[in-house]
Order: structure tokens, then sequence, then C-alpha cells
């Protein structure tokens, strides 16, 4: 009797989990129905992708076939380096790093005291040499009036001691005749004592009015010729006045050269750019030829670039070039190339390679290439990294 319980039991039991173990099945049968239908579109997508991976493969190598790209490439500028031709003490710094300057204004001025000082004083001296020409000018033309009438007026009294002597020589001539004559008739009585007395007497005289008159001529002569004695004094102002010539040209080269170190002492910017660096504040004590500034052109950038051997030929001067620049995502600029090195990098190594051994590894070797770029607002600046692209077709 128990055991027949029990077994209606059981049955009842697996009656009633039949109904459960049938709705476990279909909800099995179900989840794995979706998965199935997904499959074909996963398919889809899988081949999609591929396409999309073999098409940007194949414009990539076909990008690579047609363009040259260089990606060690940098922009470069001729950085100029300011530097103090004269020594002093720097009074002030007028711009600090990155500051943009116009050409010939100010950047660094040092103390000038001494050299303005100078100036004055050469300027000084120059005036001087003028006040002397006028002076030596002024005693040339009273010299030469003074000394012209004075000589004429020696010459008058030379002739006129010549006139004088001229009859001087007559009275002493007719004296000696009538004294001859007067000696020849003294002894047959014909005449007196008193009258050959008198003869005598006159003959005398006009002797020495004669050498009177002989010496009132030397007399004249020598005034004659100590006034133009005078006159060549003439030649010696003529002398000083040619000496202040050269002697002012002296004084003029020593004031350009002293203003020169004046203006030296105001080191102003050559070009219109911009300042990149600072090596001196003020109060600083520099010598000449220390380095003060560095400055560049912003609009006369360039690109550098070393490209290898086997593109060179498409780096022809003139050829038109694509430059993108890291800093500036998404730009793009138009550059020329300018320039095309006739030597490689490597002939300029500090170790060069000229290969004794014998071992030989062939390495592609690059060649400096220099490419214009014209820009607008300062936006390459040297030092910044560029790509080159270049079509290979051109």
């Amino acid at each position: 009797m128990d055991q027949r319980m029990s077994h209606l039991e059981r049955q009842s039991d697996e009656t009633d989990l039949s109904p459960v173990a049938n709705t476990e099945t279909e909800a099995a049968s179900e989840s794995v129905s979706p998965p199935a239908r997904a499959r074909p579109w996963r398919l889809y997508g899988a081949i999609l992708a591929a396409l999309i991976v073999l098409g940007a493969g194949g414009w990539w190598l076909y990008q690579q076939f047609i363009h040259v790209f260089v990606t060690d490439a940098r922009v470069a500028a001729d950085i100029v380096a300011l530097s103090s031709r004269v020594p002093g003490w720097v009074t002030a710094v007028e711009v600090i790093e990155g500051d943009a300057a116009r050409k010939d204004g100010v950047l660094v001025q040092i103390d000038d005291r001494e050299s303005r000082l100078l100036v004055q004083e050469l300027e000084a001296q120059i005036a001087g040499i003028a006040r002397r020409r006028e002076e030596i000018e002024a005693r040339i033309a009273l010299t030469d009036r003074q000394t012209t009438s004075r000589i004429a007026a020696k010459q008058a009294a030379v002739r006129a001691a010549e006139a004088a002597l001229a009859a001087a020589a007559t009275q002493r001539d007719l004296a000696r005749q009538d004294n001859d004559r007067a000696e020849k008739l003294a002894p047959s009585g014909a005449i007196t004592r008193a009258r050959l007395d008198q003869t005598r007497a006159a003959l005398e005289t006009a002797k020495q009015q004669a050498l009177s008159a002989q010496a009132d001529l030397e007399n004249a002569r020598a005034a004659l010729a100590e006034a133009e004695a005078a006159r060549e004094e003439l030649m010696v102002l003529r002398t000083q006045l040619a000496e202040l010539g050269p002697e002012e040209q002296r004084l003029q080269a020593q004031r350009e050269r002293a203003a020169l170190d004046l203006n030296d002492r105001i080191i102003v910017m050559p070009f219109d750019g911009v300042v990149d660096r600072v090596f001196v504040d003020a109060g600083e004590y520099v010598t000449p030829g220390q380095r003060l500034l560095m400055v560049h052109d912003p609009e006369r950038v360039r690109v550098e670039a070393n490209v290898k051997e086997t593109d060179i030929r498409f780096f022809r001067p003139g050829k038109i070039v694509t430059i993108t620049v890291d800093a500036l995502p998404g730009r793009r600029f138009e550059g020329t190339v300018a320039r095309v090195g006739q030597a490689a990098t490597s002939e300029f190594a500090l170790l060069p390679n000229p290969n004794p051994s014998g071992n030989f590894t062939k390495i592609t070797q690059r060649l400096p290439v220099r490419i214009a770029v014209a820009q607008d607002g300062g936006e390459l600046k040297p030092g910044m990294m560029v790509e080159l692209e270049a079509t290979a077709s051109d």
C-alpha cells in the first residue's frame, strides 16, 4: 500500500514538472534565434570595414608613389646678433624678449657723457680754427696794404736820393774843373791866392756833398729793402693760413670719430623685426664686441630641410612645395625651392668616415635644401618643425 502511494506521488510530481521543462526549452530556442538573424549584418560590417581599410591603404600607397614627404624640416631665419662697438655702462634697455621693433628704434643705450663732451670740445676747436683763419686773412690784407704803400714811398726816396747824388756829382765835377783851372793859373799870377783857396774849398765841399748824397741813396735803398722784406711777411702769413686747412681736417676727422662713438652708444634696430634674446640689463658694463641682443625679421623666414639623395630630383630650384606646420594643424603654406646644396651633409661631419677597413654599408645621404616661404603676421617662427610635400610627377 505504501509502495503504491509513493509511486503515485512520483507520477504526480513528474506531471507537475513537465510544463516547466517545456517552458525553458522554448525560451532557449527563442534566445538562440536572434544571433542567427544578426549574423549576416556582422558579415556585411566586416566586409565594409575591410573595404575601407583597403581603400585607405591604397590611397596611402598611391600618395606615397606620387608624392615625396620630408618630415625633418625646420623653419629658419637670419638671426642677427647685435653687439656693442664701444665700452661703457648700460643706462637703459628699451625692449624685452618677444617685443616687435621698428627699424632705427632704440634698443639699448650706453652712457654717452664723455663722448658728448669730447664732441663739444672738438667742435670748439674747429670754431677756433675758423676764428684764426679770419684773423690771419685780416693780417694779410693789412700787411699787404701797409707794405705796398711803404715800398712805394721807399722807392720814391731812392729815386730822390739818386737825383741828389747825380746833382752832387755834377757840382763836384764842376768844382774840380774850376779848381784845376785855378791851379794852372795860380803860378802865373793870373788869379789871386784867395781865388785859388775858394776853388779848393768849393771842390772839397762838392766832394762832401756827393758823399752825403751817396750815403742818402744807400739809406734809401736799405729802407726799400727793409720794406720789401716786410712784405715777405705775407708769405709767412699765407703759410700759416695754409696750415690751418690740414689742422681743420684733422679736427674734423676727430670730431666725426667722436660723433661715431657717440652714435654707437645707442643700439638701434637694423630692420623691422622682433627681439629674440636680451643678454644685458641696465647698469651692466659692456665691452666692445659683447653680444647684447638677438633679433630677426619675421617676414624673411625660410624652411631648411635635409632631403634624401634619392628624392633630391624632386626639389629643383623653382619647384612649388606644400608646407604643413606641426604647431598649426590644418594650415598649409606654399613654398618655393630657392636653393639646393651642392654637397651632402656628411661631407661636413666632424668625424668623416673614409671607410679604410673595406667594410661598407650603403647609407642614403642627405643634401640641404632651402625653401622660401611667404607669410603674414609672423606665424612661422624659427625652430618650428614642419613637413614638406612635393609632387613626384612634376
